[in-house]
């Protein structure tokens, strides 16, 4: 546990935070709890946290003003849905990964093609007992990979096996990412929002993704479509995201040039812009065979020095184990 601290902290990268822009503002009463968001081109998608509202438990889709213009239900009730990521062919697709609690037998992915009314679900098992995951990517190969809220180093899982709608697909551990929580980006949170995982998204072009915290994205190349190679061998390039309210969403824009964020909450949350922490990678050269996607606020300074000489360590790492989520 120390030395996993201590390696979050030792050159952990500054975040700089570009000129965040607000696109629009959510002002429809059922989207106060939004986990995940993407970009389709002509507006947006979000989904919603959990909720024991019917009208929220739904995929809503956005034009680009932030107004709902249309949303489609579960076939049953999904437990929590905790993010979204979209595929190269429009395929959505919805991870009903949250588990605060640590109790689910399976967690479960929602698929929803394009033009269909209706998401299939495919359940999955954890090979290690549950988790909390609120971040869910789809990479070059079509296979989707979870990230966990694990304090301080974040489990990357995916299934072991093709997915199956009669039955639970066995996850298999892929990975670890280590949290570079020594960015000092300030947020509700203090450094506890700076060590979990709180949301994940890929670009359109499938070259990069990112890993968000409460206060940072960290963006990764990915110039095999690897995504999982990305996060866990990669260099993580910080995008400071600072004092969203309880930031669990973030998405590409499609362009691929900018991150867009918006936290949940109530009363016209702005769905935000930032600049790209990576430069857009050129065009690759025309290919016969295109990739394809097959499927009271708590923020105080942190004594980073005082940290890594360990100092008031065992402090801390209760603290970071201790944390839970005011809400769902």
């Amino acid at each position: 546990m120390g030395v996993l601290l201590v390696a979050a902290l030792t050159g952990a990268p500054v975040a700089t935070a570009g000129p965040a822009e607000t696109v629009c503002r959510i002002e429809d009463d059922r989207l106060v709890e939004i986990s995940g968001l993407v970009s389709d081109g002509s507006g947006y998608v979000v989904v919603n946290d959990s909720s024991d509202d019917a009208d929220r438990r739904r995929i809503f889709f956005l034009d680009e003003d932030c107004a709902v213009t249309r949303t489609v239900k579960y076939p049953s009730e999904p437990q929590d849905t905790e993010d979204l990521t979209r595929a190269a062919d429009g395929t959505l697709w919805v991870g009903d990964t949250g588990d605060n609690d640590k109790k689910r037998d399976s967690i479960a992915l929602w698929r929803l093609d394009p033009g269909s009314k209706k998401p299939e679900l495919f359940r999955l098992s954890y090979p290690d007992g549950p988790h909390d995951a609120e971040a869910l990517l789809v990479g070059a190969d079509g296979v989707p990979v979870i990230v966990t809220k694990d304090p301080l180093t974040a489990g990357v899982y995916v299934p072991d096996g093709e997915l199956r709608a009669d039955g639970t697909t066995a996850l298999r551990r892929a990975g670890g990412w280590g949290i570079p929580i020594g960015t000092g980006t300030s947020n509700p949170y203090g450094i506890r929002g700076r060590a979990v995982v709180t949301g994940g998204a890929v670009s359109p072009d499938g070259r990069r993704v990112a890993l968000r915290t409460y206060a940072d994205a960290f963006e990764f190349d990915v110039p095999d479509g690897d995504v999982v190679r990305a996060i866990t061998e990669g260099t993580a390039t910080p995008v400071a995201l600072p004092d969203e309210p309880q930031g669990e969403s973030i998405a590409y824009s499609s362009d691929g040039t900018a991150l867009l964020t918006v936290s949940e909450g109530k009363g016209g949350v702005p769905l935000t812009r930032y600049p790209s922490g990576l430069p857009v990678p050129p065009s690759p050269s025309p290919s016969p065979s295109p990739v394809v996607d097959a499927t009271s606020p708590l923020d105080r300074p942190f004594p980073v020095g005082a940290m890594i000489a360990g100092i008031a360590f065992a402090g801390a790492a209760v603290t970071l184990f201790a944390m839970r989520r005011r809400h769902h």
